[in-house]
């Protein structure tokens, strides 16, 4: 029985220590009562807290937020046509590692929204040595 309760606990205990890393830039598709357009974030985060900039129809703005277990939240401040706004996104980061929810817009409106990371264009890419790749491996397990 010991055993059994200290399995669940180090089970519990490694799927609460779970934490996902959000940094890097995302690109948005944003839905809102006034119509849809594209965002774009560039997040940075530390433990729990998440820094960064939004870049989209209402220019670019500072961002600041916060990371929960797989619930994300951030807002920044807005100006259109000379007033500001805080725009608010919620949301949950999905297994396929998108984040999806809802976003208010203050006076332009509120919707829902469906974030992906953008691919780094340096990210290395790994293959095959070119003299491993002709090669065939034979099983000399009997």
């Amino acid at each position: 029985m010991k055993k059994l309760l200290l399995l669940l606990f180090a089970a519990f205990a490694s799927a609460s220590a779970y934490a996902a890393d959000i940094s890097g830039t995302w690109e948005a598709q944003v839905d809102l009562d006034a119509g849809s357009g594209t965002a774009t974030f560039v997040f940075k985060q530390t433990g729990e807290t998440i820094t960064g900039t939004y870049s989209g129809t209402l220019g670019e703005a500072k961002v600041a937020g916060k990371l929960e277990g797989r619930h994300v939240e951030w807002s920044f401040e807005a100006s259109q046509d000379g007033e500001s706004t805080k725009v608010k996104y919620s949301g949950t980061l999905a297994p396929d590692g998108s984040i999806s929810g809802d976003c208010d817009y203050g006076p332009i409106g509120k919707g829902n929204f469906k974030a992906t990371r953008k691919a780094s264009s340096g990210q290395a890419r790994v293959a095959a040595p070119p003299r491993y790749s002709s090669r065939k491996f034979t099983s000399i397990v009997a």
